[in-house]
């Protein structure tokens, strides 16, 4: 989602061309007013990814967002005006087929199912209010939908999308809201959201962090990688350090990761210390190093190639990794 000003078209498109570089597939702008739908309308025809509106509280900015050309909007039914306004909201999406992302919030539920969380749990009231909402729109023979379920409780979500995913059959759309600052946010995202995948649970995603919005693609990445779900860039295998790593290996490994973070070649490069666990990660990686006293000793596709100096290790691992990059394309 976009940190920028909706209203200016050329900050918010200058952040969607970056998060696109970073692999954003879906980006989601808030629409606050009725003065943003001219920039909203100027950024969906030049973004070169689909545009969600985000909208709250007044459902004449869903319709809006619609003629612009939304590809899907996000609502929250609790706080957008009741049935008549939900219906005229409907109409459009089925003229111009439009997804709505029906998003239940812990932190808005309806006032009824607020007083039922307190006895049966917050799962199992955002589990309901999904559920209302759901029914009302198949009363309207609308299924055209994604539903998230977030709070910033790891364990609430994740126990709300299991229940709901025992009842029904739409698209899920994962994440735990506010999850925090880099660090923090990033642990529960990976946890919430990874447990989720893990079980087949979940169709798009945001990691939601206080962050600059490409951080929030790169941990996303992150966790799809982890998973095995998707391959992009280059991922750097590195040992914590201990007494026996004989090379200064935290300052490599960073200006490693920082030269090759454009690329979106899928490789695997293993930067070890020492040789206990080095030359096997190394042997295993696309490009490797496994330090020794001083220096490292190089592997390329399973195989050695030969012993680096230290100050030459850079240089050397970025050839390779260059190397390989174009074999590959």
């Amino acid at each position: 989602m976009t940190s920028t000003d909706t209203h200016d078209a050329r900050q918010t498109l200058k952040q969607i061309r970056q998060l696109t570089a970073a692999g954003c597939d879906l980006v989601r702008v808030a629409v606050p007013d009725q003065a943003a739908i001219p920039a909203l309308k100027e950024i969906i025809q030049k973004a070169s990814v689909p545009i969600i509106a985000d909208i709250h509280f007044d459902y004449r900015l869903a319709l809006e967002g619609m003629k612009a050309g939304a590809a899907g909007i996000r609502i929250n039914p609790g706080n957008i005006g009741g049935a008549a306004k939900i219906n005229r909201i409907i109409e459009m999406a089925k003229d111009k087929e439009v997804c709505i992302r029906l998003g239940v919030n812990a932190g808005s539920l309806e006032k009824d199912l607020r007083s039922g969380a307190r006895k049966k749990g917050q799962a199992e009231a955002m589990m309901a209010s999904a559920l209302r909402h759901i029914a009302f729109f198949e009363k309207k023979d609308f299924t055209n939908l994604k539903i998230s379920l977030k709070s910033s409780d790891v364990l609430q979500t994740v126990q709300a999308y299991q229940l709901l995913a025992e009842k029904v059959d739409y698209p899920f759309h994962l994440g735990i809201t506010e999850a925090g600052t880099m660090l923090s946010g990033t642990v529960k995202s990976a946890l919430g959201i990874g447990l989720l995948l893990y079980q087949g649970i979940g169709d798009t995603l945001r990691v939601s962090l206080t962050a600059d919005p490409r951080e929030e693609i790169k941990v996303a990445y992150e966790i799809l990688r982890a998973l095995g779900l998707r391959r992009r860039g280059v991922e750097i295998i590195s040992c914590p350090t201990c007494g026996r790593c004989q090379i200064n290996l935290l300052p490599l490994v960073q200006k490693v990761e920082k030269a090759v973070q454009s690329y979106t070649q899928p490789l695997k490069v293993a930067i070890m210390g020492c040789v206990v666990n080095g030359p096997g990660e190394a042997r295993e990686a696309d490009i490797g190093i496994a330090g020794g006293k001083g220096l490292g000793l190089l592997f390329a596709r399973g195989k050695p190639l030969r012993k680096v100096t230290e100050g030459d290790l850079l240089e050397s691992l970025l050839e390779e990794i260059n190397k390989t990059i174009q074999e590959k394309r």
